[in-house]
Formats: structure tokens, sequence, C-alpha cells
């Protein structure tokens, strides 16, 4: 029982900062933009939001868990956002191709997190010597009471607000799209922006917001990556093919965000499956942490075979919208 409950631990663990950056994602591509910056954006909110962290403790001497939460929390959504906001300018203003301005955008992020996260563990002393152990330990501590609730409570209440404050996330995602008018006009933009543009539509506002919102989500991941997860540590180069496979869970999950909860958790279960296995080569693991593309590889021909227009992304998805002049 005990191996089974660090096993769900540890699954949930690796899913939850996925399913940030596929939730950030799934709102991207509502708008009709295919955002391949996500995985950059997320290691853009991760070392915002440490270097928040990091400025606040370093700057009082009793600082308080709250507070560097809010900071931290607001700084890695800011930073990610603003990663949103340079692919918008570029691919909704400037017509720029997506998928080329996606990937540089991710290369951008992933060198800007690095070399952000080198700087600062020079500036605190070393490697390893990065302090935000009271913004850390304020974001890891659990639900009061439910944690100690025996295997029930390790399994499901042991874990920090972000954690659940992702799955509420991907819920209010979903009422948010399929209940409500600006959700559906959202939908509209994606499906089609020269008819939701005569239907009196704000098309590019709706582009915007969605592609900076959804950047801000996706570096919440970054944060929970390390701020939960790592207790308040960076590495570089540390969020490893995460930022990728949030992209990979948004097909498997078929845009839907309730489905992208539950996929995550698949996801991050395939994804440390190896490590439960014994006897298994070096090759043999590799294969493993690849099940989760697999899997996403094997949903896509069956919901494509099924050709059901709610498992298929936005039609105008990756096309560049031009707004004729009148």
């Amino acid at each position: 029982m005990g191996l089974l409950v660090i096993f769900i631990q540890k699954v949930i663990g690796q899913g939850i900062g996925i399913l940030y950056g596929a939730l950030g994602e799934i709102l991207t591509e509502k708008s009709g933009n295919l955002n391949l910056g996500i995985p950059g954006m997320m290691y853009m909110g991760g070392i915002a939001g440490l270097i928040g962290a990091f400025l606040y403790e370093n700057s009082t001497a009793a600082p308080n868990g709250l507070v560097g939460v809010l900071i931290s929390f607001l700084c890695a959504f800011l930073c990610a956002a603003f990663g949103g906001l340079i692919y918008s300018i570029l691919t909704i203003t400037l017509k720029a191709n997506q998928n080329v301005t996606g990937l540089a955008l991710t290369t951008f992020g992933v060198g800007f997190g690095n070399f952000f996260g080198g700087s600062l563990s020079k500036l605190a002393g070393g490697v390893g010597q990065i302090s935000v152990s009271v913004t850390g330990q304020a974001f890891k501590t659990p639900i009061p009471g439910l944690s100690k609730l025996g295997v029930l409570g390790q399994a499901l209440f042991s874990y920090g607000f972000l954690t659940y404050l992702g799955v509420a996330l991907a819920i209010a995602l979903a009422l948010f799209l399929n209940k409500t008018r600006k959700g559906l006009n959202l939908r509209a933009v994606g499906e089609s922006p020269a008819t939701a543009d005569a239907a009196g539509i704000p098309v590019t506002a709706y582009k915007y917001l969605a592609t900076c919102i959804g950047g801000g989500l996706s570096g919440l991941g970054g944060l929970y990556f390390v701020m939960e997860y790592s207790g308040g540590t960076w590495t570089n180069n540390g969020f490893g093919d995460r930022g990728w496979l949030a992209i990979a869970l948004v097909i498997f999950a078929l845009w839907k965000p309730v489905g992208a909860i539950w996929g995550s958790l698949l996801f991050g279960g395939l994804y440390i499956l190896y490590l439960y296995i014994p006897g298994l080569s070096r090759g043999s693991q590799e294969i493993f942490k690849a099940l989760p593309y697999v899997v996403t590889i094997i949903v896509l021909i069956i919901s494509s075979l099924r050709k059901k227009r709610e498992h298929q992304p936005p039609e105008s998805l990756g096309q560049a919208y031009f707004r004729e002049e009148r």
C-alpha cells in the first residue's frame, strides 16, 4: 500500500505541471492560434516566479509565506503572459508563421530561463544556494486536517494549493468555453474568424486575450515545477520534455479541459512508470518515457477515423486571419 501511495503522489506531481501547460494551449487553440512556444513560456514562468520570491525573501528579515506566494504567482503569470503577447504581436498583427514563431519562442524561453536561473544561482552564492524556503514551504503546504486522513489523505490531500487550483481551472475553463457567451464567442473566432467578425465579435481582441492568458496559465505550470514539485530550486533544462507533453496532452484530451485532468494523470503515470519496473536497460527506459506520445498518436488516429466534429481542432487553427478593410 505504501508503494502505491508513493506512486500516486509521483503521478500527480508529474501530471499537474503538464496540466497547466495543456490548459494554456487549449485556451490558445480555441482562438485559432497554434502556440508551440508553450514549453518556453513554462520556463519563463518558472524562473520569473523564483526570482520574484528570491528578491522578496532577501529584502526582508521576516518574509511572509503568503506574500511570497502572491509575488511569485504574479511574476510567473505575467512573465509567461508577456511571452504570449510577443507571440500574438508576431503572428496576429505581423502575420508571421505560427509554427516558426512558436518554436522560436520555445528556444527563447528555455534560454531565458537557463540564463536567469544561472545568474540567480551566482547571485545567491553558487549552484544550489538559492534560498526561497519560506515561499517554497508555503507552496507545498497541504490542506489542513484532510492530509492526516491516513492512506486517503496521503494519496489525495497531501499537495499544495497549485495542485487543486489546476483541477479547478480545468473545470472553470470547460464551463467558460461551453456555458458562457464570451466562451462561445471565442470558439466562434477559432472556428471561423471571418464569420465571427461579420457577427460583430472583435476577433483580434479575443485572439490576443486568449493567447496571453493561455501563456500565463502555462507559466503557472513552470511555477508548479519550481516551487511545489522541486521545493523552490532551479535546475537548467530541468523541465525536460514536459512542455511538449503538455502540447501532446491537448491532442490526447481532444481539446477538452476536463479530459486534460485525467489525461495529465495518465501522462504522469506513463512518464515515470519505468522507475517502478526493475531490470530495465537505459534504452528500454527511453521507450517507456515515449509512451505518452504513442498514446497520443493512437487517440489522434481513432478520433480522426470517427470524424466527430467535437473531437477535431478548431478549423482555423494555425491559419493567419486577414481582416478585410471596409
